[in-house]
C-alpha cells in the first residue's frame, strides 16, 4: 500500500486548512460588497469547454476515464462563461458572478511520468460588458480584494498589466511570418530568439526596444502612442490605469505596465493582469486575470453581450506568503478550543451537555472522550494540546 500521496498532491493541516476558509472568506466579503453572486462551476467539464477554444494547452488537462471526452477543470473561468451563457443566459447584462474551488492541471516530471497539481483558487467574473468601464471596475476590485489579505509593505506588492491587443497592434507592423516567433520570443523574454528572426534592421530595434519596454503607465503609454499613434486602444487602457492608480496607491501597490507581458493561459484578448509579490526567497504571483471576449462568444450567440473579463487569487500561494510570519505569532494567533473532561464513565452525558452548553455560548471547545483520573491529569493534556481552559467534572 503506498503510504505517500500521488504526485503533485498534498496533504493540509488543519492550520492550513483554516487559514485557505480564513482567505476564501475574506476574499468572499469584498466580492459580495461590490454586488457579485456566489456560483458552483462544475468540478469537470467536456473536453472542448475545458480547452477554452485553444486557450488551454490540451496536455495541461487532466482527462478522465468517461463514455465522453471528459476532464477536470484548469481553471474556473470557461465553465462559469458556459454557464452565463447557457443557464444563466437570460439574466440582464453585466453580470457579476464568482466562485471557489479546486482546480487541476497536467504536467510530465522528469521522470516521463505524468504530474497532477491542484490549486485552490477564489475569483469574479464580470460578464456581458464590453467597455473600457468593466476592465476599470475589475482593476479596483482585484485591489479591493488584495487589501482584504493583509498584505504588508515587505511583501512589496506590483500589478503588471498587459493588453493582448497593444501586443497585437504592434507585432502587425512586422511581416505575418515573423509574427509568430516575435510574440514567442517578447513574451518569454528571448532577446536570443528574437535576434534569429528574419526582420529589417528597425523592425528588430524596434522590438527589442519593445522587448525592455516596462514600467510608469505614463512613460510607457508614451512610447507606445509614439509607434502606434494615438488610437483608441490606448486611450481606454490609459483611462484604466488612471481609475486604478489612486487605489493602488493607497495600498501600497506599484503599477507596471509592461506591453509584452501575457499570462500563461491564452484565454486573453484584451486587458491581462497579474498580481505578484517578494516572497521569502522569490517573487511569488497571487492572483492573474484579464478580458476574455472571444471565449464568451464560443458560447454566445449575441455579439453585443459577449464579454467577459475577470481574475482568480491563488489561495494557497496566498496562505504560504502570510505564513512567513513567525511560528509564535501564529500560534498565539490561533488559539485551540478549552477542553471539556471528566472523572468517571458515568458523567460522559454531563460531560456532552456541558460541552454543549459552551457552544451555545459561543465558546470553542471540545471533549475529552475518555475518563482522566484527575483534574491535574486534565490540565496537562490541556497544556499538550495548547487548550487554555479545563472544564472538570467529578462526583
Amino acid at each position: 500500500m503506498a503510504l505517500q500521496p500521488a504526485a503533485g498532491a498534498r496533504d493540509l493541516n488543519p492550520r492550513e486548512v483554516e487559514r485557505n476558509r480564513r482567505i476564501c472568506g475574506d476574499l468572499a466579503a469584498v466580492y459580495r460588497r461590490w454586488g457579485y453572486q456566489v456560483v458552483a462551476p462544475p468540478g469537470f467539464e467536456r473536453l472542448d469547454t475545458l480547452a477554452a477554444g485553444g486557450g488551454i494547452d490540451s496536455r495541461e488537462l487532466v482527462r478522465l476515464a468517461a463514455d465522453e471526452p471528459l476532464g477536470l477543470r484548469p481553471e474556473l473561468t470557461a465553465s462559469i462563461a458556459r454557464a452565463a451563457s447557457t443557464r444563466l443566459g437570460s439574466r440582464p447584462r453585466p453580470l457579476r458572478l464568482w466562485a471557489e474551488g479546486p482546480t487541476f492541471r497536467s504536467s510530465v516530471a522528469d521522470t516521463g511520468l505524468q504530474r497532477i497539481h491542484e490549486q485552490l483558487q477564489s475569483g469574479v467574473e464580470l460578464l456581458g460588458e464590453p467597455t473600457a468601464a468593466a476592465d476599470a471596475e475589475l482593476t479596483r476590485l482585484l485591489l479591493a480584494a488584495a487589501g482584504s489579505l493583509g498584505l504588508r509593505p515587505e511583501h512589496r506588492p506590483r500589478l503588471l498589466v498587459g493588453h493582448h491587443g497593444v501586443l497585437k497592434a504592434l507585432l502587425q507592423q512586422i511581416p505575418g511570418p515573423q509574427q509568430s516567433g516575435a510574440r514567442a520570443a517578447l513574451t518569454s523574454f528571448d532577446p536570443i530568439a528574437l535576434g534569429q528572426l528574419n526582420l529589417n534592421g528597425s523592425d528588430r530595434q524596434r522590438l527589442m526596444a519593445l522587448m525592455r519596454l516596462r514600467g510608469h503607465a505614463t512613460q510607457v503609454l508614451y512610447q507606445l502612442e509614439q509607434w502606434l499613434g494615438p488610437v483608441p486602444l490606448l486611450k481606454d487602457l490609459g483611462h484604466t490605469l488612471a481609475v486604478l492608480t489612486p487605489a493602488a496607491e493607497r495600498l501600497g501597490v506599484a503599477v507596471q505596465l509592461d506591453p509584452t507581458f501575457q499570462p500563461h493561459f491564452d484565454l486573453y484578448d484584451g486587458l491581462v493582469l497579474k498580481l505578484v509579490c517578494q516572497g521569502r526567497e522569490a517573487p511569488v504571483a497571487i492572483a492573474g486575470g484579464g478580458r476574455y471576449d472571444a471565449l464568451v462568444g464560443r458560447f454566445c450567440g449575441d455579439a453585443q453581450i459577449a464579454a467577459g473579463v475577470g481574475f482568480a487569487f491563488d489561495v494557497e500561494a496566498v496562505r504560504e506568503l502570510l505564513s512567513s510570519d513567525s511560528a509564535a505569532a501564529v500560534a498565539a494567533a490561533e488559539v485551540a478550543p478549552d477542553l471539556v473532561a471528566y472523572a468517571e464513565d458515568t458523567l460522559l452525558a454531563a460531560a456532552l451537555e456541558m460541552l454543549e452548553g459552551l457552544h451555545s455560548r459561543g465558546t470553542r471547545a471540545e471533549l475529552l472522550p475518555g475518563p482522566v483520573t484527575s483534574r491535574t491529569g486534565a490540565e496537562a493534556i490541556a497544556a499538550e494540546r495548547g487548550s487554555p481552559r479545563v472544564h472538570w467534572l467529578a462526583p
